[in-house]
């Protein structure tokens, strides 16, 4: 069970970076490539419109302050760690898509909302870390076979 969710973990990450990111990556090399590159400021702005999140939020969640952003919009680049964070971020809000089935408005006020299963932090604040990210996913799965706690 657990390979076939890493497996599904892989694809949705590169289904994520073709469709929310418009990154082109044919495979999970490809795909490391970019992250290691650093995506274009682009990808972020792609994310937010997709989502229709704030960016201050977003760019917290994959660890910019609001100085970096800046600079980042202006140089029109994000760092590896940024770019591999966003990646983490829009596989969990895409994971949350699918949790809704489909619904996204109701995907997304969910992402923004306290949860008492990750201590009353929202899914996003617990994204901003790869172990809260972990944690937001394993909830996902929960909730996707009916285990509300």
């Amino acid at each position: 069970m657990r390979t076939a969710t890493r497996a599904n973990n892989t694809a949705t990450g590169q289904i994520v970076a073709q469709t929310w990111l418009g990154i082109k990556a044919a495979n999970p090399v490809q795909l490391v490539q970019a992250i290691g590159n650093g995506f274009p400021f682009a990808a972020l702005e792609r994310v937010r419109k997709e989502t229709g999140l704030p960016m201050d939020r977003l760019a917290g969640a994959i660890g910019l302050s609001p100085r970096t952003l800046t600079r980042r919009k202006k140089e029109k680049k994000l760092s590896a760690t940024e770019s591999d964070r966003l990646v983490t971020l829009t596989r969990l809000l895409a994971q949350a898509v699918a949790l809704f089935e489909g619904q996204k408005p109701s995907a997304f006020r969910w992402f923004v909302q306290p949860n008492r299963a990750l201590g009353n932090l929202t899914p996003l604040e617990m994204a901003a870390t790869e172990t809260g990210a972990r944690e937001v996913e394993n909830l996902i799965g929960r909730l996707e076979h009916g285990v509300f706690s």
